[in-house]
């Protein structure tokens, strides 16, 4: 483990403050902060991904039982490092998309009941539950906050207006600034009514703590090329007990049923799914590169550790809350924002024309997003860089 912290120009600063910026690999000049699009590159990442490529002209050389043996690992390796411990809960899926799909399949829905979301929640955890709804006759409804209302009051006030919801399907942070909901006092209003809790957690898993035992949700997807600095096509899906007995599968191949040694699959009757979520184990996306590189990324956040990581984002993104202040743009804040995740708010669409042009020119990258410019640091990021931001936007303004 690093250092907990070093003496530097007489304040104490987080040594992972210090080394972390030389474990990913950048475009020298470039001051990446979309990490909420997808996570800066490890150079630890990149290189287990081309061991494992250079690898594959020979795949004999590794064994089934080898090959399994990989998956198996790294699926306690996210259990121990993001899913309190559970390996048997998870499965390895290509996408939230694919995960939600999933959701929507096994929890129970019917004609005049609802699935609540937010308004503009990600397609991914949207377009499926339309679809269902329009399957079953149900209706997907949008929490929108009323002026002065945050997003947990949203919830809450939609779900006390709406008693036929059946499922609420949530983030933890708000895809377009940050903006955090309070999963501690959404999850017992949601189960008190019976409803399912399925969450997408893609903005915050990585960064923000997974209480499991304290939610109790259904279903739990997040992609692994974010905040978990993973490759692209492996994101992971976590079940609760009562779904991985009884819920159905997707798809519906080889590596989630249990052949045994002789794997034989009669054609009058499937072999037993695998015990735990394996069955929901989707197929094609255990290759050896995705396995190598998602597990070179968890030990790189087991060895920062994920409080540690939110405590250098948040003071990230506090500094350019202040340096915002300083340059006489407190409104260009965003309020409740994740430690992690957070947006310029520009007042009218030339002010973010404008912004954006002048963050562009100086290799500042960030996302236009409903109207909002968002910015996502890592590790990589300096408290300087996020000065830098706010200086910019101001020269910018100034013209």
């Amino acid at each position: 483990m690093l250092d907990s912290s070093k003496h530097l120009n007489g304040t104490y600063v987080d040594s992972m403050a210090i080394d972390a910026g030389a474990r990913f690999r950048l475009p020298a000049g470039t001051l990446y902060l979309d990490s909420a699009a997808q996570g800066p590159r490890l150079r630890a990442v990149l290189e287990a991904g081309h061991i494992a490529l250079d690898a594959s002209p020979a795949p004999w050389v590794v064994s089934a039982e080898a090959w399994e043996a990989q998956i198996e690992a790294l699926r306690r390796q996210a259990a121990a490092t993001l899913f309190s411990g559970d390996p048997e809960g998870l499965a390895l899926v290509p996408s939230v998309a694919y995960a939600m799909a999933t959701a929507a399949r096994n929890v129970p829905l019917h004609a005049n009941e609802s699935v609540l979301v937010l308004e503009g929640q990600f397609p991914s955890n949207l377009l499926c539950w339309q679809q269902r709804c329009l399957e079953v006759g149900a209706t997907a409804i949008a929490a929108s906050r009323a002026t002065g209302e945050d997003w947990t009051d949203a919830v809450l006030r939609a779900l006390g207006a709406n008693p036929q919801v059946a499922v609420v399907t949530l983030p933890h942070a708000h895809w377009h600034d940050g903006a955090l909901l309070d999963l501690d006092r959404i999850a017992p209003v949601v189960r008190n009514t019976g409803a399912a809790l399925v969450l997408d957690l893609s903005q915050s898993l990585g960064v923000l703590p997974l209480e499991l035992r304290r939610w109790q949700p259904d279903f739990v997807a997040a992609v692994g090329h974010k905040w978990l600095l993973g490759p692209t096509g492996l994101a992971w899906m976590w079940v609760a007990p009562r779904w991985r007995d009884q819920g159905m599968p997707i798809e519906q191949h080889w590596l989630a049923r249990d052949a045994g040694h002789s794997w034989a699959f009669p054609a009058g009757t499937p072999p037993p799914y695998r015990h735990g979520a394996r069955r929901f184990d989707a197929g094609g996306v255990s290759d050896a590169a995705r396995l190598a590189m998602s597990a070179a990324a968890f030990d790189q956040l087991q060895e920062w550790s994920l409080t540690r990581i939110g405590a250098r984002l948040a003071q990230l993104t506090s500094t350019l809350d202040h340096a915002l202040e300083l340059h006489g743009l407190p409104d260009w804040k965003t309020p409740g924002h994740a430690p992690h995740l957070t947006a310029l708010r520009p007042p009218t669409a030339q002010a973010l024309d404008i912004v954006a042009a002048a963050l562009l020119r100086e290799s500042i990258i960030c996302t236009r997003r409903a109207g909002l410019l968002r910015v996502a640091p890592h590790l990589h990021a300096s408290d300087d860089d996020m000065r830098r931001v706010a200086e910019v936007v101001a020269r910018a303004l100034r013209g």
